[in-house]
């Protein structure tokens, strides 16, 4: 298991699950848990057994369906009721028969929480503290607290919310987590609170919410005065505008202030993690999210792309390997010459000077006209070819294309397609149906060359976006249209630009079919 002497301690699967759109099933939980486990945590909150049956369920199947190599699953629930006694709340045997060796309880440590939202008093407050984590610890289980509203229940009362923290320590509490509930703290005014907690001699921890956008810094700044348990989620998970991001916290202390928190090959993992958690939870990944973001060490203007030619340090904090990432170079009206010579050495090609200042002035003719290929690397790499290897040869041709939109009466809108294509020596004439003009087109397209080029059969189109650029108005405007693929191994980007939205897609649909069959070993003929 992992080293005690600080915890990292996860609460995707609890505080994590309460965002927007998220909904995780007891499986997706199981799995999550174990992609957590492969980064290396210390702890993984499962939720709340005996509120929800979902989170009850998740701890009855971890009992035998999780193999966990560095973490300990934590259970969250409340203190007591107020004037009943531990031993007798339901809530608190439902946390006594999770099976979890750890529990994290939550507790009021703001006044007028208390009084208004529990409606006790302030001395029975620190009574329900003390039974509860006192009578856990006497069933052998392990208990941290999590001190909900602490930093401003400070500023209220700073004398009660430190005794909070007395309460539970002495009652037994492992470790008492303070927790900015609400978001609002700024990293120079919670370090100060966290060192006034410090005078307790409790072991802290820290639960920050991104509501100033400062989560992450706060608990860097509760770290740097003294907690040694940190809190977070996967990705930035979590209500409102999320809790401080686990991945971003792991990566800065222990790349920038030299902790030991997670094995460095795990350490590597994490941007695979990272994805791996996205496609569980269903949540569009956000490519800006430091270290682990498909953007976090994307490079786009030609002066970087210049110096990092030089020595790629230049324009970067970390190797991008530390946490299994990659340097990208992204290609645009920005680029200069060392811009596409790195972006076609990262594809493979060796470019010479003359095709480097013929591909940048191509690249900025296109982008003039409203293509752009820093999110479409397919069309990049396809326009490069024909650059570098003069006229590419191509796997098929287009003699011409048709498409109609019918609406019988009282019928669905239908598309029918007509494609008429030469291949390998043939004239070849296909139709295809579909609930629109591109998806038409793309049946057409496949009727017509699946019997020569068998692997087209595996090609998906996943994702198709229209963008009406800037500059023109209304059914005239010109018309962008991206589209993504994939394949059994991977997924690419093509545009196509047009003033007419069938043309523009047409070109994206060509070529991404095209880059299709170069990816399955067909260079053309």
């Amino acid at each position: 298991m992992a080293d005690d002497r600080f915890h990292v301690y996860d609460t995707t699967l609890r505080d994590g699950a309460q965002q927007e759109g998220l909904n995780l099933t007891v499986a997706d939980k199981l799995t999550v848990a174990r992609h957590l486990d492969g980064l290396g945590v210390g702890f993984i909150e499962g939720g709340w057994p005996g509120a929800n049956p979902k989170d009850t369920e998740f701890f009855r199947r971890a009992r035998t369906e999780l193999d966990l190599k560095h973490a300990q699953l934590a259970a969250f629930g409340a203190t007591r009721r107020a004037g009943v006694k531990a031993a007798d709340d339901p809530l608190v045997a439902a946390l006594r028969e999770s099976g979890a060796p750890v529990v994290t309880l939550v507790a009021k440590s703001h006044d007028r929480h208390v009084e208004l939202a529990l409606r006790t008093t302030l001395t029975e407050n620190l009574a329900m503290i003390r039974d509860t984590v006192s009578h856990l610890r006497a069933e052998g289980q392990r208990v941290f607290l999590d001190a909900e509203h602490f930093f401003d229940g400070y500023k209220s009362n700073p004398a009660y919310a430190l005794e909070v923290i007395r309460t539970a320590a002495e009652a037994g509490a492992d470790v008492i987590a303070l927790c900015d509930t609400n978001g609002g703290m700024l990293p120079d005014e919670l370090a100060d609170v966290v060192l006034a907690a410090a005078g307790t001699q409790a072991r802290l921890g820290i639960h920050c919410h991104d509501d100033t956008g400062c989560a992450v810094a706060n608990t860097l700044a509760a770290v740097r005065a003294g907690v040694t348990h940190v809190q977070g989620c996967a990705n930035g998970y979590g209500e409102r505008s999320g809790n401080a991001n686990l991945f971003t916290v792991v990566a800065n202390l222990q790349l920038k202030r030299g902790f030991d928190l997670v094995p460095r090959e795990a350490l590597a993992d994490m941007t695979r993690i990272a994805h791996a958690i996205t496609e569980v939870t269903n949540v569009t990944p956000n490519s800006h999210q430091p270290y682990v973001g498909v953007s976090a060490f994307a490079h786009k203007a030609g002066l970087h792309a210049s110096a990092i030619k030089v020595d790629p340090n230049l324009y970067q904090h970390i190797d991008p390997a530390e946490v299994g990432n990659d340097m990208r170079m992204l290609v645009s009206d920005m680029a200069g010459r060392a811009s596409v010579e790195l972006k076609g050495r990262e594809l493979g090609y060796t470019l010479s000077p003359q095709d480097s200042r013929e591909l940048v002035e191509r690249v900025k003719d296109l982008e003039s006209q409203g293509y752009t290929f820093e999110a479409a690397d397919a069309s990049f790499e396809l326009l490069l070819r024909d650059t570098v290897g003069g006229d590419r040869r191509r796997h098929f041709s287009v003699e011409s294309w048709r498409v109609i939109v019918e609406r019988p009466a009282g019928g669905d809108v239908v598309s029918e397609a007509t494609v008429k294509l030469h291949a390998k020596g043939e004239r070849i004439v296909a139709t295809g149906e579909g609930n629109g003009p591109v998806n038409a087109l793309d049946k057409a397209v496949r009727q017509a060359l699946e019997r020569l080029y068998p692997e087209l059969a595996r090609l998906e189109l996943t994702d198709f976006k229209v963008r009406i650029l800037e500059g023109t108005h209304g059914t005239q405007a010109i018309t962008r249209v991206l589209i993504t693929s994939s394949d059994d191994t991977g997924e690419w980007s093509t545009v196509g630009v047009d003033e007419n939205i069938i043309e523009a897609s047409w070109q994206a649909l060509e070529q991404a079919v095209t880059y299709g069959l170069l990816r399955a070993g067909h260079e053309g003929d």
